[in-house]
């Protein structure tokens, strides 16, 4: 829970920029999914730390609670954001029958989630696109949730164990083995 409403803090102050990189997107409304990725970050990330089925979604819903409360623009349609990312990241330790916590299992996770993240995005404001950009703002959510939120997500926690903050949790238990 504590992990979810620390990135909970990051998604609010994203949201609270969002119109910057709207700026920026003008011009192929669709690239706006290059920008999705950090949206998705606490499910792969409480993947590989907590190590334990359901912390994905939990973590991908408290997140998007806390950026509701903490007064998002987008209102309350965060929580149900939260949950279909967070279905997609959690899918990804699920079809690795939650064994694999290494890079690839990341990448999966984060692909999967920028899935949701696509395919809600889509649901939620860009119905109206054509199937050509909407299938191109599907394959930017993902490839920016494969970087953004696989490999950050990665990279974090192996970041987070060398420091010893994740010595309580499996993700730091696991690397004393090592």
């Amino acid at each position: 829970a504590v992990l979810g409403f620390a990135v909970g803090l990051v998604f609010w102050a994203w949201a609270a920029s969002w119109a910057v990189f709207q700026l920026w997107t003008n011009a192929y409304p669709p690239l706006i999914g290059l920008f999705g990725g950090v949206w998705v970050l606490a499910g792969p990330l409480a993947g590989l730390i907590i190590r334990r089925p359901g912390a994905a979604l939990f973590c991908e819903l408290i997140a998007a609670t806390a950026e509701a409360v903490l007064g998002s623009h987008f209102g309350a349609t965060v929580i149900i954001s939260g949950l279909i990312q967070g279905l997609g990241a959690e899918a990804g330790f699920a079809l690795l029958g939650y064994r694999r916590f290494g890079l690839g299992a990341a990448l999966f996770s984060g692909a999967l989630a920028g899935v949701g993240l696509g395919v809600g995005g889509i649901l939620r404001s860009y119905a109206a696109w054509t199937t050509q950009a909407q299938t191109v703002y599907i394959l930017l959510a993902v490839l920016s949730c494969i970087v953004i939120a696989g490999l950050g997500s990665w990279l974090l926690t192996r970041a987070l164990v060398r420091t010893g903050a994740l010595s309580s949790v499996a993700a730091g238990r696991a690397a004393k083995r090592i």
